[in-house]
């Protein structure tokens, strides 16, 4: 349990600091991002992080319910 908690923190830990590294860069730049554009940035990665893991899932039940499997004409006669 302690492991999964560090783990969790290490990630929201990672997220804000590539935020606060990506808002410095910008600023730095002269971009400056309103509320919405944050919100839009922030949707945006949590919909492809959801996106690559329902792929990764269905990816991976696939192949174990044996929808991957190759049925070669040789293999039916055994």
């Amino acid at each position: 349990m302690k492991m999964t908690l560090l783990l969790v923190f290490a990630a929201i830990a990672g997220l804000g600091l590539t935020f606060w590294v990506v808002s410095s860069m910008w600023a730095e730049l002269g971009v400056n991002l309103s509320v919405h554009g944050w919100i839009a940035y922030g949707l945006g990665v949590v919909v492809s992080l959801l996106l690559a893991g329902g792929l990764f899932y269905l990816t991976f039940k696939s192949d174990r319910d044996g929808y991957d499997d190759f049925k070669r004409p040789e293999d039916l006669n055994e």
